[in-house]
């Protein structure tokens, strides 16, 4: 073995470590391992079992989605956003949408702002869902993945007859919808929101209330309220910390101010907060549903297509929705030509994957699983 004098070591890097009875090291967590849903490289510096810091190194999978769009007209720029969070591609799309509309002045006929809700609180159910087998699969809990998945698959089914895909989803248009509602698309929906309630108290006998679940997630990971402000987190990441904000509510776009719904709030900030918190807002989603269900207009999809589509010129437009993982915003920057100028997108995953060092410093090795699990991080949406 070589002596350790000759062992090229990271800067401030020492083997002593903090005391006479430990050495600290370096582990990599990634970009390659099941537990980091994707290609983050997380860098762990280790007493022990016992993390020390935590180091996000990020761009594994960066496609310079930003610059990309200002090549391409704006609603070829569409698709660009469901490559990002593919888990919230409608919702992404929207955002896209509704920046166009705005600063081209295009209106949004009343079948198609209720045709939007409904996909859009449809995508929120699955996405969780998603996240829920995952969750409990990377804590052990393998049966807990196919549960989730036998639910997610009748919403994935109905995207499918709608837009023709099963992943990177691509539905909306300026002005509305690409096309209408399928027949049989209020019938399915009907199905899945009539079951969800009575599948989540199933989730809740099978996975919250476990002994094994609540000794991973109660204390572990908390991020103070001020913490998640800071890091600018979003979503259910930062209402469990405290931070009462949903985009929806709180600057409602399209129709949301028609609805009623509560938005889940915690109170200490740990992973047990964040995994109910996501259990909740399927159940408000499944609520704004029901509503939108009820009142679902006649009329047409989509006002009048254009063309091409312009925005004024030196414009800036920028406007926010609320995805399954938290706030996502477009900036539109427009010269007055064809494509924009330039245009920014704001992530969620990226302030809330920031955090991880205050959640995880001082924890275990294996509870760093746990935090990053409740994170819910897709990482095309931080490596855009």
């Amino acid at each position: 073995m070589a002596d350790s004098s000759q062992i090229a070591m990271p800067a401030g890097f020492s083997l002593s470590g903090g005391g006479d009875h430990t050495e600290e090291f370096y582990l990599n967590m990634g970009p390659q391992h099941p537990s980091t849903h994707g290609v983050l490289r997380l860098v762990l510096r280790m007493d022990g079992e016992t993390v020390k810091e935590v180091v996000p190194h990020l761009g594994y999978i960066h496609r310079s989605i930003e610059k990309m769009a200002e090549s391409q007209t704006y609603v070829q720029g569409i698709h660009l956003t469901d490559r990002m969070d593919y888990l919230s591609s409608f919702m992404n799309n929207l955002a896209v949408c509704l920046a166009v509309e705005t600063g081209a002045g295009i209106g949004v006929p009343e079948r198609a702002e209720y045709i939007r809700v409904l996909v859009c609180e449809l995508q929120r159910i699955q996405s969780h869902l998603l996240w829920w087998g995952c969750f409990a699969m990377d804590l052990g809990a393998l049966s807990a993945f196919l549960y989730g998945f036998e639910e997610r698959e009748k919403i994935t089914d109905i995207f499918e007859g709608l837009c023709g895909a099963r992943l990177t989803m691509n539905y909306f248009r300026p002005g509305g919808c690409a096309v209408d509602l399928q027949e049989d698309f209020v019938t399915r929906t009907q199905v899945v929101v009539d079951r969800i309630d009575g599948v989540l108290d199933e989730y809740e006998g099978l996975v919250s209330k476990n002994l094994i679940i609540e000794e991973r997630t109660k204390g572990v990971g908390v991020l103070p309220r001020e913490a998640a402000l800071s890091y600018g987190c979003s979503g259910a990441v930062g209402r469990a910390s405290g931070v009462d904000y949903d985009v929806r509510r709180d600057d409602p776009y399209g129709i949301y101010d028609r609805f009623s719904f509560d938005v889940p709030l915690g109170r200490n900030g740990d992973c047990y907060d964040r995994y109910w918190i996501r259990l909740e807002e399927m159940r408000q989603s499944a609520r704004i549903i029901r509503q939108a269900l009820k009142e679902l207009p006649e009329g047409p999809y989509r006002s009048k297509e254009k063309p091409v589509y312009k925005l004024p010129k030196n414009s800036r437009v920028y406007r926010q929705v609320e995805t399954a993982r938290g706030l996502f915003g477009v900036l539109a920057v427009s010269d007055s030509g064809k494509t924009p100028y330039r245009m920014k997108y704001r992530s969620p995953g990226f302030s809330n994957v920031a955090a991880i060092n205050t959640m995880a410093a001082g924890s275990k090795l294996a509870d760093v699983v746990t935090i990053l699990a409740t994170l819910d991080p897709v990482i095309p949406d931080i490596d855009r």
